[in-house]
């Protein structure tokens, strides 16, 4: 039985294709596209005009894929995170995107994409007994989970994601000292509750899912080794050297020269910059000096979901 599973990011649309035997599941087919639904809309609470064409467009493209691998639209999820979930149109987007393609969109709320992205992360990385917060960085939210390999135990999604930060925040190129310090105080007031959780559960490591942490592993990589990691890996670990040298790098440079960096893409450019201001942030106000990375996220997570195995 194949299975399709799309996750409609707020910048990035991803589409998994697998096939689903007694034994196991393989995936057959991967992709993302940049679609960019959240740019100039997100802190306004819509979906543009041309960011649904630019959704239309990437969706049409992943019906094709869905057809081209024998794919029934019945064993087809397609999910809708931050920027579909807060957007005052979002019930108009998913018509047209109905209407247009075929495919029908889910949203979920936050608390449970960041249960989603638990079960995503710990089959790409082993958590282990002690403590850890999972941090995944979205362009809308960003979804933090307090837990180890057996169970969470605090989650929350918080509306700070990439792309809202971009608009709000990232005025110069490249970042400003002033603009940095401005989001520092942001961060101390909405993560407040993360904090305070943290004081509760004192998590030691943070773990990275996907998205900006693919990149600083990638940088980590071309810096140390000269080349990408084994696509096989999904478990990597981040130097407090390494995330320095990035956090310097990626805060003084303009997006030409972020373009020059070995391992980053342009997909990226601009929105790692202030995920790296957020990551520096939370390192610092939960005391934790262990990064961790994985390549599995949430479209690991619906994977399970789609195919009764969580």
């Amino acid at each position: 039985m194949k299975y399709a599973i799309i996750d409609l990011g707020t910048n990035t649309f991803h589409l998994l294709i697998i096939e689903k035997s007694a034994e196991r599941i393989t995936p057959v087919f991967k992709t993302l596209v940049p679609a960019k639904i959240g740019k100039s809309g997100i802190n306004q609470g819509i979906i543009t005009e041309e960011a649904t064409q630019r959704a239309l467009n990437v969706l049409k493209q992943f019906r094709q894929k869905i057809d081209e691998y024998g794919v029934e639209l019945s064993n087809t999820k397609a999910i809708g995170t931050s920027a579909i979930r807060n957007a005052k149109n979002a019930e108009d987007f998913c018509t047209t995107v109905q209407r247009e393609t075929g495919i029908t969109i889910e949203v979920i709320s936050g608390d449970r994409e960041a249960e989603l992205i638990y079960q995503g992360v710990r089959q790409g990385i082993d958590l282990g007994d002690k403590m850890s917060v999972i941090m995944d960085i979205g362009g809308g939210s960003v979804e933090f989970i307090i837990c180890n390999a057996s169970r969470v135990f605090r989650k929350q999604s918080f509306e700070i994601g990439g792309q809202r930060l971009l608009e709000q925040f990232v005025l110069t190129d490249p970042i400003s000292p002033s603009a940095i310090q401005r989001m520092h105080t942001y961060f101390q007031e909405q993560l407040l509750p993360l904090v305070n959780a943290a004081h509760q559960y004192a998590p030691q490591t943070l773990v990275g899912s996907s998205g900006s942490f693919d990149t600083l592993t990638d940088m980590d990589f071309m810096h140390r080794l000269g080349h990408l990691p084994d696509p096989q890996q999904t478990s990597f670990e981040i130097s407090q050297e390494e995330f320095a040298r990035a956090y310097h790098l990626l805060t003084t440079q303009s997006h030409d020269e972020r373009m020059t960096i070995p391992g980053m893409i342009e997909l990226r450019v601009d929105m790692i910059v202030p995920s790296v201001v957020l990551i520096h942030h939370v390192l610092k106000s939960l005391n934790i000096s262990r990064i961790r990375s994985t390549t599995y996220a949430l479209k690991e997570g619906i994977m399970e979901w789609v195919t009764g195995t969580d």
